[in-house]
């Protein structure tokens, strides 16, 4: 067993790699009552073109991923929620673009649980009928978020900003993509993305390190695997240009929605570079349009963004983009504007005195965030499967300066790298 020791942020991590290529690390907190626990293996909807090893590629129905977490919960015994309820521990699971995420939280029980999610999740039971029911149920989900606004503009943007690379493509697939879906084919998902050389444990809380992992050596001792090799993903190369400048839906809204999205080429980048990029990204965005910026209270003093106006900054080694918007009365008036500031910020710079600010709230945030052992299992699983470290973010934060904000503001807001979503009133 490794131990990682964080001085920064006093905190001191144990971490193993087991015989079967399994990845454990564990974050003991003292005092805290509570422990997390996140089993994830790194496969998402955009995994729908793969080889292992020297095997030939293969295609599979969009949604996939989606559907495989949906049905690892169901056991030939039962419900999974079930036996979690039984032990006094709050079960769930995500699918993300890149990653299949199980948790559980808990207080008490701690090691009954850490079986249970080891084992359900290394425990398959798929049928051709629960398949087809399963098929049934997703549907009914698909055809709920077609009517969710938050979820069209959203998702309506990431479609429009990318022609070929499969993050465009909902996580949960289409009703026509997943009648695909057979048993075989989640077999085939299961065996080659849950192999325990690409998945991850983590949990963190009032938990001894050398107890979690005997439990886990053992644990896993007593299960056969056999060894893979590498598993290689295929994308087909991304034009340069957007697919669709505007995209505008229709729905039952008492408000338009309108999000724009900025879309970069995303090089060869080292797990450090993108770590970098990612927070001076999300930096120069918050002192640029976070609630303290001149430009957010000014569109808000004229009524065209709320309080749910916001931004964020997607990114990993295959596709990168940023999301600004939320509820506006006049979507074209707001682009106006917004296009207006930022080209004017792209001339003067970010003022020194609002990054520093900014820079200063974003590590205060980053700081609190190592107190919540939810928020850390969450985060340090999602920063490890792109090769980086939650627990070096502190030295980066800071040292990152106005010119390389400037640099990202410069670089970013390419115009013609843009794209609109709007959902508009049906009756408009």
């Amino acid at each position: 067993m490794e131990t990682l020791a964080y001085p920064g942020v006093q905190e001191t991590l144990y971490r193993e790699i087991l015989p079967n290529g399994l990845e454990v690390v564990v974050l003991p907190k003292e005092g805290f009552s509570k422990t997390y626990a996140t089993f994830s293996t790194r496969y998402g909807s955009i995994d729908n073109r793969f080889a292992v090893g020297d095997q030939a590629p293969i295609s599979v129905p969009d949604g996939i991923a989606h559907f495989l977490e949906h049905k690892m919960f169901e056991e030939p015994t039962g419900d999974i929620f079930a036996t979690f309820a039984s032990q006094g521990a709050s079960a769930n699971a995500y699918t993300s673009f890149d990653r299949t995420v199980y948790l559980f939280s808990a207080t008490e029980q701690i090691d009954a649980n850490l079986e249970t999610l080891l084992d359900f999740v290394q425990n398959p039971y798929f049928t051709d009928e629960n398949v087809e029911k399963e098929k049934g149920i997703i549907e009914q989900e698909i055809n709920m978020y077609r009517d969710n606004a938050d979820w069209r503009v959203y998702f309506g943007l990431i479609d429009a900003l990318y022609h070929k690379h499969p993050i465009h493509i909902d996580i949960a697939g289409t009703v026509d993509s997943i009648r695909q879906i057979t048993k075989e084919t989640l077999y085939s998902c299961y065996e080659t993305f849950y192999h325990p050389s690409n998945m991850f444990l983590f949990v963190v809380g009032g938990v001894q390190a050398e107890a979690v992992m005997k439990l886990v050596r053992e644990n896993q001792a007593r299960k056969t695997f056999e060894p893979q090799g590498p598993i290689s993903r295929f994308f087909d190369p991304e034009p340069d240009t957007v697919k669709i400048p505007r995209k505008t839906t229709a729905l039952p809204v008492s408000m338009p929605k309108c999000m724009i999205g900025f879309k970069e080429d995303r090089g060869a980048l080292k797990p450090e570079e993108l770590l970098r990029t990612e927070l001076a990204t999300k930096l120069m965005l918050e002192a640029l349009l976070g609630s303290s910026a001149p430009i957010y209270h000014a569109l808000y003093d004229d009524n065209l963004i709320s309080d749910s106006f916001g931004h964020e900054f997607n990114s990993s080694e295959d596709y990168a983009f940023s999301v600004l918007g939320g509820e506006t009365r006049d979507p074209d008036e707001l682009i106006r504007r917004l296009r207006a500031a930022i080209d004017e910020a792209q001339s003067t710079g970010l003022n020194e005195e609002t990054f520093e600010r900014t820079k200063r709230k974003k590590i205060g945030g980053y700081l609190r965030m190592l107190n919540s052992p939810e928020a850390i299992a969450g985060e340090f699983t999602r920063y490890r499967f792109r090769g980086a470290d939650l627990f070096k973010m502190l030295p980066v934060y800071e040292s990152i300066t106005l010119e390389e904000a400037n640099e990202r503001l410069r670089n970013h807001f390419d115009w013609n790298r843009m794209a609109v979503s709007i959902v508009a009133k049906e009756s408009d």
